[in-house]
């Protein structure tokens, strides 16, 4: 059976993108540096997500960012303003960030501070819910953002996000008394697509959830400090 021309092409891209994410893997391994993939469909809410989250954990760990975006460093310049680290990735026409883009930023986040003094590196994606989670980019987790404004049928509609995240966050649930929306049909459907997924109800507006996405945060730096991950 031979290949068209066009599926061999995405075979060695996504080929040769495994390898540089292996790469950038062994990078935050030797840093001791958990890096989280964070993924939605455009706003989902994951910068607000960061904003809250970063403040948080700003007394127990050591975090940057870098922060994927089509054509504006926006999101960016919002994260800065934590006094954080944050290195922009603009990606032009892609609709996601790959394990090439994730090993520049790396190189320019050693020149902003030394990430063995960092317990935490969030990756914010392009929003988008096909491309970014075919795309490795050395991640040891992936985490999904669903608001509850997008619809149940999602994860059945676009699973290949749902079905490669190890936690998925159900954002704006603040929302649900003001929507004909049916919180355990989403579950439902996300348990069929990914039943090994973890899933969080949040809300930034209420802080809803935020301890227990907080916590688990936290519970994956200290496995992946004493090398149980």
């Amino acid at each position: 059976m031979h290949l068209p021309i066009s599926d061999k092409i995405e075979l060695n891209i996504l080929h040769q993108n495994s390898h540089q994410a292996e790469k950038n893997k062994v990078k935050f391994n030797n840093y001791n540096l958990l890096c989280l993939n964070i993924m939605s469909s455009p706003g989902a809410g994951k910068t607000r997500l960061l904003e809250i989250t970063l403040e948080d954990l700003s007394k127990e760990f050591q975090s940057a960012v870098l922060e994927g975006d089509m054509t504006t460093n926006l999101d960016a310049a919002r994260l800065e303003k934590l006094n954080i680290p944050v290195v922009p990735i603009t990606t032009g026409r892609a609709c996601h960030l790959d394990a090439n883009m994730v090993s520049g930023g790396l190189k320019i986040l050693e020149q902003k501070i030394n990430p063995d003094f960092l317990d935490l590196l969030l990756v914010e994606n392009v929003g988008n819910l096909v491309c970014p989670a075919e795309f490795e980019i050395g991640e040891h987790f992936k985490v999904a953002l669903l608001s509850i404004t997008e619809g149940e049928d999602k994860p059945l509609k676009y699973p290949i996000m749902f079905r490669e995240a190890d936690l998925i966050l159900i954002t704006k649930v603040d929302l649900l008394p003001h929507l004909n929306f049916d919180i355990n049909e989403l579950k439902s459907n996300i348990a069929s697509t990914n039943p090994k997924a973890e899933v969080i109800e949040i809300s930034s507006v209420t802080r809803t959830g935020f301890d227990l996405w907080q916590k688990w945060i936290s519970k994956k730096i200290q496995k992946f400090k004493s090398k149980q991950i």
